[in-house]
This record gives structure tokens, C-alpha cells and sequence, in this order.
């Protein structure tokens, strides 16, 4: 009886013995939280509450009244909710022209520009990535110096340029420029990553009697897809909230984007309607958002990486 009250007993003890290791040895291997950590996540915390407080603001002001609004400035969350400034707001301005026309206008700018810009930027850095030509080095500095000049300075020349072309009051002068990769950004961005894919995928394909254009449209286009994506979104982007092209080029109220349609809500000369503004307002940044929640994988990946690597 003793002997098996003994043997119980130093079971007991080993089991607990085991238990202690594996609790000290878990708590050896589980990560302390630094201080200094904890203070970077407040810090990114508020300032990220920062940069959303005005986004907010303006979300939570278009379910207020129209004569609320900035009597109610410093209180964020409405004490009485409408939803009379989105109805008010997608009837428009002017009654014949509903604000979803205006929507209409954005999309079919920005998705053209966009698809021409992708596409014809993947062109260009092919060429200047894995091309060998008279004048190569010549054009890749001029496409950085192009990057570098305000596109303030060239506002004067391309208006004079597109209105003898008789593309004013059109959506030519916001397309068509587009398509002949008239942006670095995209071309740079391109050729970091087509730099990363390997050279023996070229040379594999030329002995399967690829040409250029098959080893473009083969391998390195469908291996860009996290640059291409990347630059769809930031071109979208751009395009979708270009208010100083569309000012300078579009004059026909049925023909405006959504970026100037906004500011025809607000009148100096007579009433203002802020409510309908910032209600449309919040329907037109859904697209951005939605589109960068959607692709914000291929966007960090595009970003962060340069291609394969070999």
C-alpha cells in the first residue's frame, strides 16, 4: 500500500516537474512586448485617427440637414439624421442632368486613361529594360527629367496645342495623351520590375522562336501583373480626382466628372448646398476605396518587390 501510495506520488511530482518546464519553456519562447513598440502603434494610431477625423467628418455631416452643418461643425456624430442630401444630391445640380450622369463621366475617363496608360507604360519599359538601341540612355534621362518638371509648366503649351487640334471641351485631352505613356512614374516602375525577371526566361523563348513581341506579350507581360495592377490602381486613382484637367478642357455641364461636378453644389452668388455636396462627395471616394481594398495585395506586392528573382 505505501509502495503505491510512493509511486503515486512521484508520478505526481514528474508530471508537475514537466509542467513547470514546458510553462517556463513557453514562456521563454513567447515574444515580450517591447515599450518601445506599444508607443509606435499609439503613435500610428492617432495619427491615422487624424488623417480619417476629416473623411468622417464629412461622411457623418451628409446625414445632417443642410442648415445644420457647420452650426453643427465641432460635433461629429449627427443629432438628427437625413437622408435628403443624397436624394437631393443625385438629382443634380440641374434637374435634366442627374449626378450619376457625372459618375458616368469619371469611369469612362479614368478607366480609358488607365488602361491606356498600363498598357502603353509595360511598352516603353520593356523597351528600355531589355532593348538595346541608338539613343536608349538618351530617352531614360529624359523620361526622370519629365518626372521631375510640375505639369503647371507645361499647362500653357498643351492648351494652346489641343485647341488647334479642336479637342477642347472633350475628353480627348484627358485620354488620349495617356495612352503614349506620357507619365515616368509607371514606366520607372515597370522597368524595377521587369529588371527582377530572369533573362534566361528571354533567351528561352528566342529558342522557341519567339520574337520580341512574343516574349513581351509571352512572358514579361503576364509576369508584371503585381506592376500592372499597382499602376492601375494609382492611375485610377489620379485620374478619377483630376480636377484641373477636366477645369481646363471641359466646359459642357452634361460632360463633367465628378471632380468638378462637386464644386457646382457650392454657389457664391446665391444658396450653397453643402449637405448634397458632401453627401456626393462620399459617394465618390466608394470607387478609390473599393478598388484599393480589393487589389492592396497586388498594390504591396507591386510596391515592395522587383519582380522574380533568379
Amino acid at each position: 500500500m505505501s509502495a503505491a501510495i510512493t509511486s503515486a506520488s512521484s508520478a505526481s511530482a514528474g508530471r508537475a516537474n514537466r509542467a513547470g518546464r514546458a510553462n517556463s519553456v513557453n514562456s521563454a519562447n513567447r515574444p515580450r512586448i517591447k515599450p518601445g513598440r506599444i508607443v509606435y502603434h499609439v503613435l500610428v494610431f492617432a495619427f491615422a485617427l487624424v488623417m480619417l477625423y476629416p473623411i468622417a467628418w464629412m461622411v457623418f455631416s451628409s446625414f445632417k440637414p443642410t442648415n445644420t452643418v457647420f452650426s453643427t461643425a465641432g460635433q461629429l456624430i449627427p443629432t438628427e439624421w437625413t437622408l435628403d442630401n443624397y436624394a437631393n444630391g443625385f438629382k443634380g445640380f440641374e434637374e435634366s442632368i442627374p449626378f450619376y450622369r457625372y459618375i458616368g463621366n469619371s469611369l469612362f475617363i479614368a478607366v480609358t486613361a488607365t488602361v491606356g496608360t498600363v498598357f502603353s507604360s509595360a511598352i516603353v519599359a520593356y523597351a528600355l529594360s531589355r532593348l538595346h538601341f541608338k539613343g536608349r540612355k538618351v530617352l531614360f534621362t529624359a523620361m526622370m527629367i519629365s518626372m521631375m518638371l510640375p505639369a503647371q509648366v507645361l499647362m500653357v503649351p498643351q492648351y494652346l496645342w489641343y485647341q488647334k487640334l479642336g479637342w477642347t471641351d472633350s475628353y480627348l485631352p484627358l485620354i488620349v495623351p495617356y495612352c503614349f505613356a506620357i507619365q515616368g512614374f509607371f514606366i520607372y516602375l515597370m522597368m524595377n520590375f521587369i529588371e527582377g525577371i530572369p533573362r534566361s526566361l528571354d533567351e528561352a523563348a528566342q529558342i522557341d522562336g519567339c520574337s520580341y513581341y512574343g516574349i513581351f506579350a509571352r512572358v514579361i507581360f503576364p509576369l508584371l501583373t503585381p506592376a500592372l495592377v499597382t499602376g492601375c490602381i494609382f492611375s485610377f486613382m489620379w485620374r478619377w480626382d483630376d480636377f484641373l484637367g477636366a477645369l481646363l478642357y471641359v466646359s459642357d455641364s452634361a460632360k463633367l466628372p465628378v471632380a468638378l461636378a462637386l464644386k457646382m453644389f457650392a454657389d457664391p452668388s446665391s444658396s450653397s448646398d453643402y449637405g448634397a455636396m458632401f453627401a456626393m462627395a462620399s459617394v465618390s471616394i466608394l470607387p478609390s476605396v473599393l478598388i484599393f481594398l480589393f487589389f492592396q495585395k497586388y498594390l504591396v506586392e507591386g510596391v515592395s518587390t522587383s519582380g522574380l528573382k533568379g
